[in-house]
């Protein structure tokens, strides 16, 4: 054999995969045709977050006057803001190739496709191929916007993630089809920089996922920035052939005519599965996505899957979490399945929006007997003096055990706040060891032990 462990995919699920398969002592390579990073690294995480943090910026020297500080002519070199977003994702990319150097990674230039259960080939950009063998092969190769019927992406009109990250000029209007995310974010981007924006979501809420009354405080944050929500919408169709976007928008009261400069697709994505040799190796899958057990073995015997071409949350953290779990359990380890009940979730919209666990919905439908408690950042000093009192931290306790089932914070910095829930729900937390847990006063995350004390009726202190 070639090598002990052949990726194929360098996203946040492959190159972790690669680096902890070498760290373990395993001959290991990466097939990978683009940027080493994958899509997480170079045109979804890491570039949004640059294109959010000039808009956060250029949002504050707004409202700079609220702070008593004078900031006149201020504005967006949009064409600067996307170069410093490239930027950034290029520089991550680059780290992604000294950590291979580092651990004697080996990357495999081109598309890799699978041509028999220890095999695969690889094809570079010349159309030159060359086979190599391994023990186990991962495949994470990732995931693509997904294409509707009515909703056929044009690349200039009609985008995906992948254009909005980098269009030539701010466009004056812009309808995001889909509130997800992925259509959060980029609304907030854009609105910010001065793009008229109307949401369209085909479910009741904003961010559907989430808590409901995250939803709708949400869905007011915006509307203050005059972005203007659709829900329970769906787009019929789209006309790209004029000057502007004609969208045919289905609603509760019937069909509404819009006009758009650019109609942003997020939909959600489809896996990255064509090519790569399922069909040839009878590789089973459930639901158009790979099926594996819990240490992401597929039916072939060494050949496995994780990211967002396995059933789970397509998100990077995910992915890594099953790339590390999966690499383990190759090398002889006993780790622990991966949890999918403790996953966190981040939109790093403003305000900012975080989960973990059950929403209050979903802990009912459950049979829970539940306390919940809730802690308005309006009452937090850290929050006045900051001058951003939007949102809140609410948690869900059992309560019959005390147990942590769910917690859902908006607000800002949110998603840096997070992590102490998704800690607290791993270690079977109660309400009352949170509350007995000293925060630092004044933070943003004493919310959290507030919104304990809330749900016990426990006395609090701003």
């Amino acid at each position: 054999m070639d090598y002990d462990i052949i990726v194929i995919g360098s996203g946040p699920g492959g190159y972790v995969a690669a680096i902890r398969a070498s760290q373990l002592g395993m001959k290991t390579a990466v097939v990978e045709k683009a940027e080493l990073g994958g899509i997480c690294l170079n045109w979804g995480c890491i570039p949004t977050k640059s294109l959010l943090k000039s808009a956060q910026v250029l949002e504050y020297m707004q409202h700079s006057e609220d702070y008593g500080i004078k900031a006149e002519g201020v504005s967006a070199d949009f064409a600067k803001v996307i170069e410093r977003s490239r930027s950034v994702a290029d520089g991550m990319s680059k780290g992604i190739q000294f950590l291979f150097k580092k651990n004697k990674i080996e990357h495999l230039q081109g598309f890799g496709k699978l041509t028999a259960k220890n095999t695969i080939e690889v094809k570079n950009d010349a159309g030159e191929s060359k086979t190599y063998t391994a023990k186990h092969i991962i495949l994470a190769t990732g995931a693509r916007s997904r294409q509707l019927p009515n909703l056929q992406q044009d690349g200039k009109k009609i985008i995906g993630y992948r254009e909005a990250l980098t269009l030539p000029k701010l466009p004056k209007s812009m309808i995001v089809v889909g509130s997800g995310a992925i259509g959060t974010e980029f609304a907030y981007f854009y609105s910010t920089m001065g793009t008229d924006v109307t949401i369209v979501e085909f479910l009741p809420n904003l961010v559907p996922l989430e808590d409901e009354e995250v939803s709708k405080t949400l869905a007011r944050s915006f509307k203050k920035k005059k972005v203007k929500v659709m829900l329970d919408s769906s787009v019929e169709s789209v006309d790209a052939s004029g000057k502007l976007c004609k969208v045919s928008i289905k609603t509760k009261k019937g069909v509404e005519e819009h006009e758009a400069e650019i109609v942003l697709s997020a939909v959600g994505i489809s896996p990255n599965l064509e090519g790569i040799g399922i069909e040839e190796l009878g590789i089973e899958l459930d639901k158009g996505k790979v099926k594996v057990d819990d240490f992401y073995r597929t039916n072939v015997e060494g050949v496995y899957a994780i990211g967002d071409i396995v059933h789970g949350p397509a998100l990077a953290h995910v992915a890594s979490a099953e790339g590390i779990t999966c690499v383990e359990k190759i090398a002889g380890h006993h780790p622990q399945p991966v949890n999918y009940e403790n996953i966190p979730g981040c939109t790093y919209t403003v305000p900012e929006v975080a989960s973990v666990g059950l929403t209050e919905k979903q802990a009912i439908e459950k049979g829970y007997e539940i306390k919940v408690g809730k802690f308005p950042f309006t009452a937090s000093g850290k929050a006045s003096a900051a001058g951003a009192k939007d949102g809140f931290v609410k948690l869900i306790f059992d309560a019959k055990y005390g147990e942590l089932l769910g917690g859902h914070m908006i607000g800002a910095n949110v998603t840096e706040m997070i992590a102490e829930l998704v800690v607290a729900k791993k270690l079977e937390t109660t309400g009352m060891e949170l509350i007995k847990s000293i925060h630092p006063h004044p933070t943003m995350s004493e919310a959290i032990m507030e919104a304990a004390a809330a749900a016990y009726d426990e006395v609090i202190h701003i």
